[in-house]
């Protein structure tokens, strides 16, 4: 799956890079017609712990999800946005099947 990575007020390293499309990939496995996706990780300038927002954008033919979740660190709002989209792409195959 093709992934757009984006990194908003910070410089992400390669580490968290390879997780977040490593992550993205692993979709891949409960729907195989996904297009592309876009990932935009933003670092809020707030002083609450909860700044690091991780914003997915997911391309399927006829429907576009969208979710966006703010944790503590930025793997931990990935895996939070990739486990809902992997509901949402099940609960579609559902759909679809029927």
């Amino acid at each position: 799956m093709k992934v757009n990575l984006q990194s908003v007020n910070f410089k992400a390293d390669q580490k968290l890079l390879d997780f977040v499309q490593e992550r993205m990939d692993k979709l891949d496995t409960y729907y195989d017609n996904i297009i592309g996706g876009d990932v935009f990780m933003k670092l809020d300038n707030t002083s609450s712990p909860k700044n690091k927002i991780v914003e997915v954008k997911l391309n399927i033919p006829g429907k576009d999800y969208m979710v966006k979740k703010e944790c503590k660190s930025f793997e931990e709002a990935a895996d939070n946005a990739t486990e809902v989209l992997r509901r949402k792409l099940k609960e579609h195959k559902v759909k679809i099947r029927a």
